[in-house]
């Protein structure tokens, strides 16, 4: 099936007018969208709750913020921007009790949708706009002019003109700049999960670690394994990402591409692709979720634990005393803890 993608041309802004789009949570994504939608001229209200740390950063950003099922009851677009292992619970508290017929639920993300968490009224319209980055990156590039390329998906359409609502809010946090992808939520959430765990997040951040403590062990100091293993991370995916592998192995040495075409299939050898399928057919299956779900209705006492091991790691404090040395990575921060 050939693939559809949209850009500004194909997406009117003035499917929102006279329309209110309620922002629920103001995490990484939340704020992203609610700044930029704001700033393409679209009504937004931010629904968080009258503790939430997010709270004084939104309203600071002169934000109307609102508790979520007050945002939920005056948004004609609803979407849920929470972490998804409180999506559900949100939904089923503060936005499904104030959903009118021919609303629209939205959501960043399939997870809760695809395996069967949030279940929305037949007369509700669903869709999905998933940027392909994290929310730090959405805003930064819309403010810069540009965009970062998002999925559109619909579940459910019973006004007929889902799409083309989707296609305007895409198009107002800046995706229509970049390309927006049409596809389904079933493979948005196993593709984006897979990435995730396999290469993006958990494969990438285990393989450093690993290269790390290979040559820590091996008696070489922390800093230039630090810098050897993560530090030049960015600079080899900046070339990836500019052109493609083949730009990063026209650019680097005769030497580093040989090793990289010799040594690295040592590395990711037939039993790590194994092991991708088997992660795979656990996201496929819908164990994956499960896990997680049990994992914070329980306490997320083990994915706690991983955390703290993880921020102790010896690399971090590594990585943190050699970029005090380089300010400039400062001058321009994605993520600012105190505003986002």
């Amino acid at each position: 099936m050939a693939l559809k993608i949209y850009y500004d041309k194909d997406a009117d802004l003035g499917r929102l007018e006279g329309k209110t789009v309620a922002i629920l949570g103001y995490g990484s994504q939340g704020h992203a969208h609610a700044l930029c939608l704001r700033d393409s001229g679209v009504e937004v209200v931010v629904g968080l709750r009258k503790d939430s740390e997010s709270r004084p950063k939104a309203e600071t950003a002169g934000l109307r913020v609102v508790t979520p099922d007050e945002a939920a009851h005056g948004g004609d677009v609803v979407m849920l921007t929470v972490p998804d292992e409180h999506a559900a619970a949100v939904y089923e508290r503060d936005v499904a009790p104030q959903l009118q017929p021919g609303n629209y639920l939205a959501v960043a993300h399939g997870f809760n949708i695809h395996f069967g968490r949030i279940a929305p009224a037949k007369d509700i319209n669903v869709f999905m706009v998933a940027p392909k980055g994290p929310g730090h990156t959405v805003r930064a590039h819309y403010e810069e002019g540009r965009g970062v390329p998002s999925l559109v998906a619909v579940e459910r359409d019973p006004s007929g003109d889902t799409l083309q609502i989707a296609l305007a809010y895409a198009k107002g946090i800046g995706a229509g700049r970049a390309g927006i992808i049409e596809t389904n939520f079933r493979e948005e959430t196993e593709t984006d999960l897979f990435g995730e765990q396999a290469v993006l997040c958990g494969g990438l951040t285990e393989l450093m670690t690993a290269g790390y403590e290979t040559l820590v062990e091996a008696g070489y100091a922390p800093e230039m394994a630090y810098f050897e293993t993560i530090h030049e991370v960015k600079l080899i995916v900046d070339l990836i990402y500019e052109g493609g592998i083949a730009n990063m192995r026209y650019s680097v040495s005769n030497t580093a591409e040989y090793g990289d075409l010799t040594r690295g299939p040592r590395i990711i050898d037939a039993s790590v692709r194994e092991r991708m399928r088997e992660i795979l057919r656990e996201i496929q299956s819908g164990e994956f979720a499960r896990e997680f779900i049990i994992e914070n209705q329980t306490g997320g006492v083990s994915f706690n634990a991983k955390r703290r091991r993880a921020r102790e790691h010896a690399l971090e404090s590594v990585g943190a005393r050699l970029r005090g040395l380089m300010p400039w990575l400062a001058e321009k921060r994605l993520v600012d803890r105190s505003k986002n």
